[in-house]
């Protein structure tokens, strides 16, 4: 056994990559290290093609694996299941700037697994898991045109850093991960605190020398190390069938650019292709004229939108379809928000709950807990589909994971507004870019539900078509130019800047400036947006929905959290209980109550802080009598706090037996006259009868005072009154 090591800088780290030791009989395999993180990655690719398919069938799976972070499962059954929403985000960008990189004529399965070995708190494993994938592609069989680098950037007090550690990028302005080759960037993935477009500029041609380093000793090791590339039989259309069907060009281009709608195109193409299908059936095989017919209808929807600046439907490449935009439309839900966008609507409803609300994460990050969560559902019927729901695909994770992304800068603090919030888009109708559509309907569904969002966030998709030096970039991308276009390029924010970026390209990479173009005009697309939106809702509501919680926040004692929680949480289910509410207790001794009604929430409120709140020196307290003496009755004022009322301060006469005045169970009002240095309390209730100050009743209770009822009144001062 050989094991090969290679090392490249990364920002201030040393990247590790070593092979040969581990996984011998995978097509590539290595192990990849930064700090204590460390990735098994090995790529692997089927003998022969998968038959009956049209696509280049590529897997990335990342295996989270907790045992990497030293922790165990918290399912029952303490093993890993299906993966979480943080691993099919890594396998996402894993995959996306590897998948433009493959032989487009390729039909084998190729199978990348990311394994994390090892998890430290500074290295995230997504960087790694780009980088350790190129390089088992590039040193494997598998026919690839890698290889690619990747880095993490950050935009650090007024700095652009390359691949900061976990806790610097708390502090930063800018979570930017980008992917590319030697020549030009493949991938860009980005949350942002409303950061401009030129930083943005800025840290992709940074990043861009940054990940040369990396990409040039994968060269080494396919020097070194690397496998012959595997033989495969190309999957293509016949150029003569190619060529026979561009005599229907001009039918197919009346068929493609002439309809009003997704629904009359697909009618008018679907009637023509049948058409053509039933006169060359004879010759050739069904799937093979539909295969050559897309090919030609590809070409001329390109090269007229290329060549002369028409689209598919006739708009400019600047043009963005109809908007509209509107709130509240369910009268039960906390907040609801449409955006439709051309045929793309998506309807968004927003949910206020209490901390305890907050998703728990059961994953290798470092966060244990997340307070907004964005969901994103994309049913078949908005396509015009049937087919069976399975919950979640990778697709809806990550469009929702996007859209999170970009509204979270804009969520309030939880000092200011603490509740747990959910926003679920339904994708109602889809022709292009519903993640966009997602992010526009998010912001109307929190401003209708009175959540003061620091600035409305809108979105949209931008494309590009390039054949030959010459290319369009194109803004609000349908469906049909996201399929046959070169780029998808999703930018968000408010009228400040960018909050979320992520870009798909199919091409190998684009240059800085048709990126920096391509940004400025997301950004005239996103303002134009943005005034519609706000046309429908200026500013947030001034008050939540009637059937949102209200959230009271008190603050106590730590040390007095027991009297609250009670034994086992006795007490606070009984507060909760009794006055409808529900009660979140943090260790800081903040206590979070939330009701729909606001009187019983002051009442739980005025109930909690007489369990937690320390007697007061003159005050008054209406108490129960718990024990009985000679000398005197013990009053509990504050729950699991007492004090002693001497039997010389119980009445304003003279008291021979403390029963004649008090008995166990009996409540009677008193005043803390005392509270000595160990927190012992002495009480009065001859003060309350007498309406004494403080500064009386402490001068009474001395011994020798000519006002004690024991020296002054005697039996004479009996006006009758025993028990009260």
């Amino acid at each position: 056994m050989t094991t090969h090591k290679f090392t490249a800088p990364l920002g201030n780290d040393t990247i590790v990559i070593e092979t040969g030791k581990l996984a011998q009989q995978a097509g590539g395999a290595v192990v990849i290290q930064d700090g204590e993180t460390i990735l098994l990655i090995t790529a692997t690719m089927s003998r022969t093609p998968r038959e009956g398919i049209d696509f280049f069938p590529l897997t990335v799976d990342f295996e989270e694996r907790l045992y990497a972070a030293g922790r165990i499962p918290g399912s029952f059954f303490r093993r890993e299941g299906r993966p979480t929403e943080s691993a099919t985000l890594t396998a996402r960008l894993t995959d996306r700037p590897l998948r433009p990189l493959f032989p487009k004529d390729m039909r084998n399965d190729v199978q990348i697994i990311i394994t994390p070995l090892s998890q430290d708190e500074e290295h995230q494993a997504d960087i790694l898991s780009i980088i350790g994938a190129s390089a088992a592609l590039t040193i494997s069989n598998v026919p690839f045109n890698g290889p690619v680098g990747a880095a993490r950037v950050g935009y650090i007090d007024g700095e652009i850093v390359i691949n900061p550690p976990i806790s610097e990028m708390e502090n930063s302005a800018l979570d930017l991960r980008v992917a590319g080759t030697a020549d030009a960037l493949l991938m860009v993935e980005a949350g942002a605190n409303e950061v401009s477009e030129d930083i943005v500029i800025q840290a992709l041609r940074l990043s861009h020398e940054a990940i040369q380093d990396v990409i040039r000793v994968q060269n080494d090791m396919r020097e070194s190390v690397g496998k012959p590339k595997q033989e495969y039989p190309p999957y293509k259309t016949a150029d003569e069938l190619v060529q026979i069907i561009r005599q229907w060009g001009h039918r197919i281009q009346e068929a493609t650019c002439q309809a009003q709608d997704k629904t009359d195109r697909g009618d008018r193409v679907r009637a023509l292709r049948d058409e053509i299908v039933a006169q060359l059936g004879a010759d050739w095989e069904e799937a093979e004229i539909r295969r050559a017919f897309e090919d030609v209808e590809r070409e001329m929807i390109r090269k007229r939108t290329i060549e002369e600046g028409i689209r598919a439907d006739g708009r400019a490449p600047q043009t963005i379809r109809p908007l509209s935009a509107e709130v509240g439309l369910l009268p039960r839900v906390h907040g609801s928000g449409l955006f439709t966008r051309g045929e793309t609507q998506v309807l968004s409803v927003a949910t206020l709950g209490t901390p305890r609300e907050e998703q728990m994460l059961d994953d290798l990050s470092p966060e244990e807990t997340k307070r907004y969560i964005h969901h994103y559902n994309f049913p078949p019927y908005s396509t015009g589909e049937a087919y069976p729901l399975r919950g979640p695909r990778r697709r809806e994770i990550g469009h929702g994971a996007l859209a999170e992304r970009a509204l979270l800068p804009v969520i309030p603090d939880e000092s200011e507004f603490p509740y747990t919030l959910r926003v679920v888009s339904e994708a109602l109708s889809s022709n292009g870019s519903t993640s966009m559509a997602s992010v526009c309907g998010s912001t109307l569904s929190l401003m209708d539900a009175g959540v003061h969002i620091k600035a409305p966030v809108a979105g949209i998709a931008m494309g590009l078509m390039m054949e030959s030096g010459r290319y369009q970039i194109l803004s609000d991308i349908q469906g049909l130019e996201d399929h046959i276009g070169d780029m998808d390029f999703k930018v968000a924010g408010t009228r400040q800047g960018i909050t979320a970026l992520q870009m798909d390209i199919k091409i190998a990479g684009l240059s800085d400036e048709i990126l920096a173009e391509a940004l400025e005009q997301a950004r005239q697309g996103r303002l134009h947006i943005l005034d519609v939106m706000e046309q429908a809702m200026p500013e947030p509501r001034a008050d939540l929905s009637p059937y949102a919680p209200r959230m009271t926040i008190i603050h106590v004692d730590p040390d007095k959290l027991g009297a609250v929680i009670g034994s086992g949480g006795k007490t606070v289910r009984a507060i909760q209980d009794e006055y409808d509410v529900r009660i979140d207790i943090e260790d800081d001794g903040t206590i979070y109550i939330a009701s729909v009604n606001g009187p019983a929430a002051e009442k739980a409120r005025s109930r909690i802080e007489a369990l937690t709140k320390d007697p007061e020196l003159g005050h008054i307290y209406t108490g129960r009598v718990v024990r009985a003496t000679d000398f005197g009755a013990f009053v509990e004022i504050l729950p699991s706090t007492d004090g002693l009322v001497h039997i010389s301060q119980l009445a304003d006469y003279h008291v021979d037996s403390v029963q004649d005045v008090a008995e166990v169970g009996d409540e009677i009002m008193v005043m803390v006259t005392g509270i000595d240095h160990e927190g012992k309390i002495r009480l009065s209730r001859q003060a309350v009868l007498e309406g004494w100050t403080l500064e009386e009743a402490q001068a009474a209770d001395r011994p020798g005072s000519g006002r004690n009822n024991r020296s002054g009144r005697g039996d004479g001062g009996n006006r009758g009154r025993r028990r009260r």
